[in-house]
């Protein structure tokens, strides 16, 4: 795969960003008009009168959950991943590697964080300057020499250049959403289920039921709209730490290394596996997962070969 170049990929990240904001609020208000169309034809009501009392709430509450998932979510990453800061005295090779990335780059140098776990794996976030960090497992850096933990610094602040963690950061806040959404439809239905048997128990179950097929589906959309802008971004990395480095072959012998043993056990949540540069959770875990077969990372294998060919 042809890298395509920083400038026209953060213009691309860019684009996929605005319209990932207009898309999936979008798909926020198309799932508010069927189940409130659903409900009011279940009561011979027009359906128009209600959906714009209720847009005004929607907006504002998916407003308030992007606000306070934007603001914080650099803390939130942190306590899922257990990663903390690390320390220049006692990681002095660490710095020494990012520093030079980043004046032969000219840009300013993220902060850095360990996760204290022997397996391999890394990750970057953030979404500006002031937030903009790269998180490695206590067993990369003691476990990779030193052209292949480069070659991953590398492929991480590549994902920073490219705005990649930034694009991450909306589709993880947007698919919460519809996933809560469509938990909370699923535990209103075992709710009603349990009550008394009646005409209205009777309707009130149907539309439940229509709200869980509508919620799925939208999830099922998210889902689609985040495996779209994610897999390419892995290559991309892949590409421009090649680029960086001048050594291709360090950044395939790191993903080898990585590949066989990437997990890590503090990460639980598949929406924050995804940032790692191989995903963190064990296939038993993802099994019985809707998105499993929409995985976020492409094939390891695929990626040491595209490397090799750079060689």
């Amino acid at each position: 795969m042809e890298y395509t170049g920083l400038a026209q990929q953060i213009r691309r990240n860019n684009r996929n960003s605005v319209l990932l904001l207009i898309a999936f609020p979008a798909l926020l208000l198309g799932i508010c008009w069927l189940l409130i169309f659903f409900a009011a034809g279940n009561q011979g009501e027009d359906p128009w009168p209600l959906f714009y009392q209720v847009v005004p709430w929607v907006i504002a509450g998916t407003g308030l959950w992007f606000l306070i998932a934007w603001t914080g979510h650099s803390a939130f990453i942190r306590l899922a991943t257990g990663s903390k800061p690390l320390e220049r005295k006692e990681n002095k090779r660490v710095y020494n590697l990012l520093e030079n990335l980043c004046i032969s780059r000219g840009i300013t140098t993220p902060r850095l964080y360990i996760i204290e776990d022997n397996s391999l794996n890394a990750f970057a976030s953030g979404i500006d300057q002031r937030t903009y960090a790269i998180s490695l497992s206590r067993g990369l850096i003691e476990k990779l020499d030193d052209d292949e933990l480069e070659g991953v610094i590398a492929h991480e602040l590549t994902h920073i250049q490219n705005r990649d963690v930034r694009i991450l950061i909306f589709s993880i806040i947007f698919v919460g959403i519809f996933s809560f959404l469509a938990e909370m439809a699923f535990r209103s239905l075992r709710f009603t289920g349990g009550g008394r048997r009646s005409r209205d128990n009777k309707g009130g179950g149907a539309i439940i039921l229509i709200a869980i097929v509508v919620t799925a589906i939208a999830y099922l959309i998210s889902l689609l709209l985040r495996f779209g802008i994610s897999r390419k971004r892995e290559y991309l990395a892949d590409a421009g730490a090649a680029e960086l480095t001048k050594k291709p072959w360090a950044l395939a012998s790191a993903l080898r290394k990585i590949s066989a043993d990437p997990a890590i056990e503090a990460v639980e949540s598949r929406d924050v596996a995804q940032l790692f540069i191989d995903n963190p959770q064990p296939s038993s875990h993802k099994s019985a997962s809707w998105d499993n077969m929409f995985a976020t990372h492409p094939p390891v294998e695929k990626r040491i070969a595209l490397l090799e060919q750079f060689a």
